[in-house]
């Protein structure tokens, strides 16, 4: 199953289709708005705005599909959803191109508008939807068929597994789900090991998903352990990027929590670990390169002189590296201005600053209370280990702390750390443990709440502490 050869199918199927709507619409417009009549259709191949939309159009076209997430997981396509998606984003992209190509046309009456806006609308909608929907009908019978599947281990080896397993087996239409194996939780041993080989214990769960490329788990605990379920979704999700389902129970179809989207398969609770939509993903991805190359180039005078007096104030190097841990778990250098004098935790032992820090430079505070020594990050920011609004990335020294009192903070990992965070504007540099545990509930409510908007508003409160020297 290559996921990157059906995204190229949808991508080229996009390209022609709208190569082919914006033609026909160009030579609607010449035959129905401009002087000449159909004899005249040469007047079409020497106007060079054809072939400028020719380029541009389907750039643009497949830059929209890209923000709505079209193209990140081919082979989980509903075609009911597709139709929907595909006909809400030709509009939209359909009004972009009407004020930005077609306001200028030489008309008889305002109707002219409204019948170049239809045309366009249903041309570009009918070529990219029927192909659309060949390549996702021919990619839903192979995974029907089990042709092609996603590989799948179960968590769990009880009465509950055995029967979930023998439900998606023997299951009319298949969901795609290729059970490859079972890993085991807790002390009960029952069944599944006759149809299914063992994976391992739960503990290596991580290395599992790895090893073996999992993309989806299933997870059938013994009512015992159902208590677990919060802390195993945590640690799932916290370092691997895998769709997890529970096996649903009746209270939660009474619930309504139970998302079927065939009626012919085995009823399963997912577990959406997407904390934003895709567009604002792009959005926001945008928005840290934009803002980063900006920030460095204005600030660039500001790097001089902090460089400058940083060297001149206090020997030692002018910037300052240390290890962090970000997204999914992956280390990574965050980069800063030194504001400590060299070999400040010449003892080895990780320590946190504090106001009255005698390991800080004159200067040093100054700089950390207009977070002056955090504009290096926008170089991390611009490469993509960080992000502009984003959780304050620790040690694994620290972590390994924190965790031990709020487990819940591994929860961060699913998003880019930031140089600026909710945490970040109400308490400043956490000066131990227990403030970062308080700083926790700020960055949990961050990622309860993400959206460009709120990283809009952060920024702006950061704006104002930096304004008036609050910080801390």
């Amino acid at each position: 199953m290559n996921k990157n050869a059906q995204s190229i199918k949808y991508i080229v199927s996009d390209v022609i289709s709208s190569i082919f709507a914006w033609s026909l619409f160009f030579v609607f417009r010449k035959i129905s708005i401009d002087v000449g009549e159909f004899k005249d259709i040469n007047l079409v191949f020497v106007d060079t705005n054809l072939y400028k939309g020719l380029v541009f159009i389907p750039l643009f076209w497949v830059f929209l599909y890209f923000c709505q997430g079209t193209y990140t997981d081919p082979y989980r396509k509903s075609r009911l959803k597709e139709l929907s998606q595909t006909f809400f984003i030709s509009i939209f992209g359909v009004i972009i191109l009407f004020f930005a190509f077609l306001l200028d046309d030489q008309i008889q009456s305002y109707k002219n508008y409204y019948f170049s806006f239809f045309i366009l609308f249903i041309t570009h909608f009918s070529l990219t939807y029927i192909p659309r929907l060949v390549i996702t009908t021919i990619a839903a019978r192979k995974i029907h068929k089990k042709i092609i599947g996603f590989p799948t281990i179960i968590i769990g080896n009880n009465p509950t597994a055995l029967k979930l397993y023998n439900d998606i087996e023997n299951q009319e239409i298949s969901s795609g789900n290729k059970i490859i194996g079972y890993v085991n939780y807790g002390n009960t041993q029952n069944g599944l090991s006759e149809f299914l080989p063992s994976m391992g214990d739960y503990k290596d769960i991580d290395r599992i998903i790895q090893n073996n490329k999992v993309e989806e788990i299933i997870i059938a605990l013994d009512t015992q352990y159902e208590d677990d379920l919060h802390s195993i979704i945590t640690d799932i999700e916290t370092n691997n990027n895998v769709l997890i389902k529970i096996s649903a129970q009746t209270k939660d179809i009474l619930l309504g929590r139970v998302k079927i989207s065939s009626i012919f398969q085995t009823p399963l609770v997912l577990v959406s670990n997407e904390v934003l939509d895709n567009w604002q993903k792009v959005i926001k991805r945008l928005m840290d390169i934009v803002f980063s190359i900006l920030a460095m180039i204005i600030l660039a005078p500001v790097y001089l002189i902090t460089a400058i007096i940083i060297k001149c104030t206090s020997k030692g190097p002018i910037f300052y590296s240390q290890e962090r841990i970000g997204y999914r778990g992956k280390a990574f250098n965050m980069h800063k201005f030194r504001s400590m004098y060299v070999n400040a935790e010449k003892d080895g032992l990780p320590m946190l600053s504090s106001d009255s820090d005698s390991r800080i430079t004159p200067f040093g505070k100054f700089m950390r209370k207009v977070r002056l020594d955090e504009i290096p990050q926008f170089y991390n920011v611009l490469i993509g280990t960080m992000s502009l609004v984003g959780p304050r990335p620790e040690r694994q020294y620290f972590i390994d702390q924190i965790v031990k009192r709020a487990p819940e903070y591994m929860l961060l990992r699913k998003v880019k750390p930031g140089i600026t965070s909710w945490g970040q504007v109400k308490f400043g540099y956490a000066e131990n443990v227990d403030e970062m545990v308080e700083r926790l509930k700020y960055d949990l409510l961050y990622i309860e709440n993400l959206s460009v908007a709120t990283d809009i508003k952060i920024l702006l409160y950061t704006f104002i502490i930096i304004a008036q020297g609050r910080g801390k």
